[in-house]
């Protein structure tokens, strides 16, 4: 982006419909498209060129194996996109903050020279509630704790301080064995919500909460599988917090990546080369050979035809590095055993979009605000300062969240640009009515995704299907961030999940 001038402004609603910046670089790296009638031969398929399903072809490249990775879209990354401005500069369409014990995703970004900046929490948040718009510290004792009344915070902190204490007797290996499962599973996060955050403004931050993490209501989701996910926001050494989900720092948003979060994917695919193959989307999975199918363990000499536009694959192993709804899509032969195709039909998409208004100067930041907004209405009820580390133009980030953005999928853009910018003005003033820029990602319209951030879990799902969610069905494995036992959800769970599936392959080949 240069700085300080107009910029076109450019979009990303559909897959494959914009400018994705280092699409290029890829190609010129060595990825291949998808030619007529071209087949390969390989000891393992990957299907999608995600953090999950290129981890676990970096893996299983080094552990000897030969591998095509098979991926729908024009672009490697998967729900992590990076989205052009214009003179080289780009936003995060996707996935885009790493905090403390995502050490998975670090250490491969590491690997890859791909920078860490600090997300800008710099001065004051905003809480805008009931009308009123209200300034408060991020580093008091109570960290970032909007101010509302007394009996409000103290009934915020008592269920805080219970819903860590119930995460930590969840298993993050297999939630539904946790002692008490059945009942938790039996009830929806809003259920448990109603009896416990009795006051209404402390009900109100549990709200934003929930669809700041989920991207969903509190009425969609198991409490359960919350209780997972919050226990699921560590390590092995440090259980997970609700806190760690929602701060920024010593939180989950704590960094950022220098050059947007598809760089890191980008330049992942970059050392698989040719293995890469875009614009192949998988249609059949079909085992071959007399080997044991099913759900059976896959005999010696059993194989896999893998059938994608324009490419065929054949191999021993499958991996499929995909979202479970967008798994379930695919033909697969034998059938899946029912456990696993009932479990994949229970678990949707949540419901997201990011919307990003870009300036020529941060101008919140001389008012004292670090950008970030929690509110009680509008269609972003969160927000983010998503300027570069050196600050030489604006970017003010909205998440756009379940019942918000369903509402808003049939819009047109103009019509979302017109309601977030509204947003924006009632938060920071009448400066962020005319952005240079603005660029939007709605999840829920991209065709290879149908929503995001993760699928998520209602009532009676993982109880009863959860054991199927990571076993393999024959020679099929089963990867994606909704498979980690860790930062499930996250881009590190993604980068996890490849890891233990490339080590499940490697053992079982």
């Amino acid at each position: 982006m240069a700085r300080g001038r107009q910029l076109s402004r450019r979009s990303l609603i559909g897959g494959g419909t914009a400018a994705l910046a280092g699409a290029a670089t890829l190609t010129s790296a060595g990825a291949a498209q998808a030619a007529p009638a071209a087949t390969r031969d390989v000891d393992v398929a990957v299907v999608g060129a995600g953090l999950a399903g290129l981890t676990a072809a970096r893996d299983l490249v080094a552990g000897g194996r030969t591998v095509a990775v098979l991926e729908a879209r024009d672009r490697v990354g998967g729900r992590v996109v990076n989205l052009a401005l214009g003179g080289g500069e780009v936003t995060e369409g996707g996935g885009e903050f790493i905090g403390p014990t995502q050490d998975r995703i670090r250490a491969l970004a590491d690997s890859l020279g791909v920078a860490t900046f600090a997300t800008y929490n710099t001065g004051k948040n905003l809480l805008h509630k009931d009308g009123r718009r209200t300034p408060y510290a991020t580093d008091g004792l109570l960290g970032s704790v909007p101010p509302i009344d007394p009996a409000g915070l103290a009934n915020a902190a008592v269920v805080q301080a219970l819903l860590n204490d119930m995460a930590r007797q969840v298993p993050v290996d297999a939630p539904w064995t946790a002692a008490k499962a059945a009942e938790w599973d039996r009830q929806t996060f809003e259920t448990w919500l109603r009896a416990n955050a009795v006051v209404p403004s402390a009900k109100f931050l549990l709200d934003v909460a929930c669809t700041s993490i989920f991207s969903a209501e509190p009425r969609e989701l198991s409490l359960l599988f919350v209780l997972f996910y919050i226990a699921a926001a560590g390590d092995a050494s440090h259980p997970g917090t609700l806190e760690r989900l929602t701060e920024t720092a010593d939180g989950a948003q704590q960094l950022r990546f220098v050059g947007g979060s598809q760089l890191v994917p980008i330049r992942l695919a970059a050392t698989l080369g040719d293995r890469v193959v875009l614009g192949a989307p998988v249609r059949a999975i079909t085992r071959t050979g007399t080997g044991t199918g099913g759900s059976g363990s896959g005999g010696a000499d059993a194989r896999y035809t893998v059938t994608a536009d324009g490419v065929t694959v054949t191999a021993r192993r499958v991996v499929v590095a995909l979202p479970p709804p967008l798994a379930a899509r695919i033909a697969y032969d034998p059938l899946l055993p029912a456990a696993r195709d009932q479990l994949t039909q229970r678990l949707p998409m949540a419901s997201v979009g990011k919307a990003i208004a870009v300036y020529d100067t941060p101008f919140w930041r001389a008012d004292g605000l670090n950008g970030q907004v929690v509110s009680d209405t509008g269609v972003i009820s969160s927000t983010f300062d998503n300027s570069p580390p050196d600050g030489s133009y604006g970017a003010l980030m909205g998440f756009i969240e379940a019942d918000q953005a369903r509402a808003l999928d049939a819009a047109s853009e103009a019509e979302v640009r017109t309601a977030v910018l509204k947003d924006l003005v009632t938060y920071f003033g009448a400066k962020a009515a005319v952005p240079t820029s603005f660029v939007l990602q709605r999840w829920n319209n991209e065709a290879h995704t149908r929503g995001g951030p993760v699928s998520i879990a209602g009532p009676g799902v993982l109880t009863q299907y959860g054991p199927a969610l990571r076993r393999p069905v024959g020679g099929i494995h089963w990867a994606g961030t909704e498979t980690s036992t860790y930062w499930m959800g996250f881009m590190d769970g993604a980068v996890r999940s490849g890891e233990r599936v490339a080590r499940e392959v490697l053992a079982a080949l």
